[in-house]
């Protein structure tokens, strides 16, 4: 192979938990001497479709949770979903395929529906090298899985679903892409970490975060985080400028925030409801975690993955709350847990260690799997450009009108 190489890494700008899995990816991949290209999976689609993949899904998120839970369960019941969904995306095949530069030695996702348009074109030879898939979640959800994709990259404790299609999906146990800031320990240097965001040094903190959109009926998780009178609550808005103006009010009150890492060495507990890239930069912090509220589908989904590893505690409700916090702060500062509850296990599965068995483990880095494929990968293959240009805009219209009669009459 001629040259290090390029890799390109296809993220989506959907909340933060994807964009920043393919940055810290980026990182790495340049610190072994790899050229990396970042391409967003929205740029590649017209833009109504771009408008209904992120901003339908937000709204759907927010105001009509209920139904994103009713969709997610029943697309996660079968790999169905994945038909139709390559079926839609199959007319922007040919864009996605152009997006990609002759000299690329491997195409890596972080985004569930790139695989849906990567997989087919490498199934079909109109791309020569591999395409790995970093799963985000803890549960491979059919979305993510399309045939084609050379390998799944998960982290431990990630599960196959439905489990049905687990012989099949080749998973190889990677650590998590969570930048090595976080893995410093919390109690390191945690008086500075106060001091830099003006939080009261001798208290028990507890930190709400509900990702980059502050999804999450969140004002209500900070009252009833504050009135188990246990922890002191700092909030994190994310990008959501109506939470933040809801609650600035309070005492520590956050929108956006650069220095996570710093934030999480200065905070005792971590309360989440996603169980995405905060909730394992938490666990990579050694910070104990609360799932509390998870928001509808994926965030249910991982959550229930994550209390059954005994990775988090997942709190039903308010009544538990207080027990739990109790009994996760005195272990974080090192006070033995109230035995009258043991351990805090509450929930819907009970949890080991409320730091959680490690992550990472005796696993693969991300960056060595893929620059691994890559060094025996050739290019993608800009000799074929010219023909195949030539089939892709006469059989555009064509894959259109299947599209369409596909989606209509059901998945393959």
């Amino acid at each position: 192979m001629e040259g290090p190489g390029r890799i390109v890494v296809v993220s989506a700008d959907i909340g933060a938990g994807h964009d920043a899995a393919a940055a810290e990816l980026a990182r790495r991949l340049r610190g072994r001497g790899l050229r990396v290209d970042r391409l967003d999976f929205l740029e590649v689609l017209p833009a109504p479709a771009r408008w209904a993949v992120r901003d339908a899904y937000r709204s759907v998120l927010r105001w009509l949770p209920w139904g994103y839970d009713v969709l997610f369960r029943l697309t996660g019941r079968s790999r169905a979903s994945a038909s139709v969904l390559r079926a839609l995306l199959r007319p922007v095949r040919r864009r996605m395929r152009r997006a990609i530069p002759p000299d690329t030695r491997a195409v890596v996702t972080t985004y569930p529906f790139a695989n849906q348009l990567l997989g087919p074109l490498r199934r079909q030879g109109r791309l020569a090298v591999p395409v790995i898939s970093y799963v985000t979640d803890f549960v491979v959800h059919p979305t993510w899985l399309a045939s084609g994709v050379d390998v799944y990259c998960a982290v431990r404790h990630a599960e196959v679903h439905p489990r049905g299609a687990a012989e099949d999906v080749e998973v190889t146990v990677v650590r998590p892409l969570v930048p090595a800031a976080f893995a410093t320990s919390a109690a390191a240097d945690r008086r500075t970490a106060r001091q830099r965001f003006g939080l009261p040094l001798d208290e028990r903190l507890a930190l709400i975060v509900a990702g980059s959109w502050g999804a999450g009926d969140i004002a209500a998780t900070v009252a009833e985080v504050r009135a188990t009178g246990q922890v002191r609550p700092v909030v994190v808005c994310g990008r959501n400028e109506e939470l933040y103006r809801r609650l600035r009010g309070g005492e520590h009150v956050f929108g956006w925030v650069d220095d996570m890492p710093t934030l999480m060495r200065a905070v005792d507990v971590v309360v989440e409801n996603a169980g995405g890239l905060t909730c394992q930069e938490a666990l990579a912090c050694a910070v104990p975690v609360v799932t509390y509220r998870p928001i509808a589908g994926h965030g249910r989904a991982n959550a229930s993955v994550l209390a059954r590893s005994g990775l988090t505690r997942w709190v039903p409700g308010p009544d538990q709350l207080g027990p739990v916090l109790a009994a996760l702060v005195g272990e974080a500062d090192g006070t033995p847990p109230d035995r009258a509850d043991p351990g805090g296990r509450h929930g819907p599965a009970a949890a080991g260690s409320p730091a959680g068995p490690d992550l990472a483990g005796p696993t693969a880095d991300p960056a060595g799997v893929v620059a691994e494929a890559a060094g025996r990968a050739g290019s993608a293959g800009v000799e074929e450009r010219g023909r195949r240009a030539v089939l892709d805009s006469v059989g555009d219209a064509v894959a259109v009108v299947a599209a369409l009669l596909q989606a209509a009459g059901g998945p393959r």
